[in-house]
């Protein structure tokens, strides 16, 4: 069975990885089936225009509407040859990822090979670490985690694997650029075999940020989260450029700009090698959200709304003002970038917030968590309750707009009654358990309706 450091090794001969990210729901919040998830995965492979976009990013492992059973991705991506970015959602706290933690046993079990051998990599949470940050709570973000729970889940996920057919495989995080770019963070940066960057310059409304300008944005930010990493990989796990939507800043959305994008930023990334998931194939499925970002329209189509091929003008490298180059990976395999130190401070480039739906692209955990009880580890950021309500609407601020759930019921945080942290040694985060209940009330109205 290959170890990561032997896996290592293979990334210098190696093709980078292209992909999208897909959530597990409909706007609507109905959950996705593998029919679903099989007509958006053979779409992405055969868009006019461009070739090899055959990976999916997954934000949870749980099937939308149950409580811990695999999600339907795995048989769709199994019948259609789609490598996995695996995804468990870090935010709903102990029992919700004691349940992500069997809904991936469980596909370990059900599909053996077949899965495991598509797996590109695992990510243990998804913008946890920037909601539980100032910087995220003033955006409007949903509930996050702080650096030590990210942590031991990530610890948590390497045990199960071990001795399975996924033992080996490359575990990382997702975050924001500005996430990385916290030196508070470092323990989550040290406990990475890879980190996973989304950046938006669209949200960049702190500084100048017409499309423009989104190029030089962009790399910066990726020199940032590279610097971070000290020369532990970076992949590109959310990216893009709405194709309709609200003005941010002086970011006009649209399909015009939405191209530019794509040949000024994902173009360079493709010619480097830099594994990437964009955000995203089609998020107005069936209602178009504010903003969009799908390169597709509200059917399903390998006719893109925009031209997705890269001319050797487009491809030149994005490396130089990112310090350094993104080496390829294959499944399973890791690529270096040459960094130094991390950084401490991401004020100087303005906010790139979370993910275009305010919660990292929707994703709110499912589990009804009760057929789980979690271990008492004593962290200060576990939730004590749970509940379910709806994941989708609207938010406010950086990085924050109108989106779609990618699960279909939410993971409440802590009661009043419950242990809520005052504060995070890590984040500066200030939490009340007056707030923490009052949210869990708004959400059930919500999912009452």
């Amino acid at each position: 069975m290959q170890t990561v450091a032997s896996l290592l090794a293979l990334a210098t001969t190696a093709s980078a990885i292209q992909g999208f990210n897909y959530g597990s729901t409909f706007t609507t919040g109905a959950a996705k089936v593998q029919a679903d998830f099989e007509k958006e995965f053979s779409t992405a492979q055969n868009l006019k225009g461009t070739s090899g976009w055959t990976s999916a990013r997954l934000y949870t492992m749980v099937q939308g509407g149950t409580a811990s059973d695999p999600i339907s991705a795995i048989p769709a991506a199994i019948k259609t040859k789609t490598t996995l970015l695996l995804g468990l959602w870090a935010s709903g706290g102990d029992t919700s990822f004691a349940n992500e933690i069997l809904a991936l046993k469980a596909a370990i079990k059900q599909y053996g090979d077949d899965f495991t051998k598509l797996v590109d990599g695992i990510s243990v949470g998804s913008e946890d670490l920037y909601r539980n940050s100032p910087m995220g709570i003033a955006a409007g973000s949903n509930v996050g985690a702080g650096p030590d729970t990210i942590t031991r889940y990530i610890k948590e996920t390497k045990d199960t694997i071990a001795g399975t057919g996924l033992e080996g495989t490359p575990i990382g995080h997702v975050d924001t650029w500005t996430a990385w770019d916290n030196a508070t963070n470092q323990a989550v940066v040290d406990a990475c075999d890879w980190l996973g960057m989304d950046a938006y310059p669209y949200f960049q409304d702190t500084m100048p940020n017409g499309i423009g300008e989104s190029k030089s944005l962009f790399q910066e930010a990726l020199g940032k989260t590279k610097q971070a990493g000290g020369g532990k990989a970076v992949w590109i796990t959310e990216t893009g450029q709405p194709v309709s939507g609200k003005t941010v800043g002086q970011s006009v959305a649209s399909t015009d700009n939405a191209a530019t994008y794509w040949k000024d930023v994902v173009c360079p990334l493709l010619a480097d090698g830099t594994n990437l998931w964009y955000y995203t194939l089609q998020d107005a499925a069936p209602d178009t959200p504010n903003p969009s970002f799908g390169i597709v329209g509200d059917k399903l189509t390998n006719t893109p709304l925009f031209d997705l091929g890269c001319d050797k003008s487009d491809t030149s490298s994005s490396s130089s003002s990112a310090g350094g180059s993104s080496s390829a990976t294959t499944a399973k395999g890791i690529s270096s970038a040459t960094a130094s130190g991390p950084g401490s401070s991401s004020t100087s480039l303005g906010n790139s917030g979370g993910s275009p739906g305010g919660v990292s692209s929707g994703q709110v955990s499912s589990e009804a968590s009760a057929t789980v009880t979690p271990s008492v580890s004593g962290s200060a950021d576990s939730p004590a309750a749970t509940g379910t309500g709806s994941d989708s609407g609207s938010g406010s601020g950086v990085g924050s707009g109108s989106g779609s759930g990618a699960n279909g019921t939410f993971t409440a945080p802590p009661s009043a009654t419950a242990s809520v942290p005052t504060s995070d040694a890590a984040t500066g985060l200030q939490s009340t358990g007056a707030f923490a209940a009052a949210f869990a009330a708004i959400m059930v109205a919500i999912y009452a309706l």
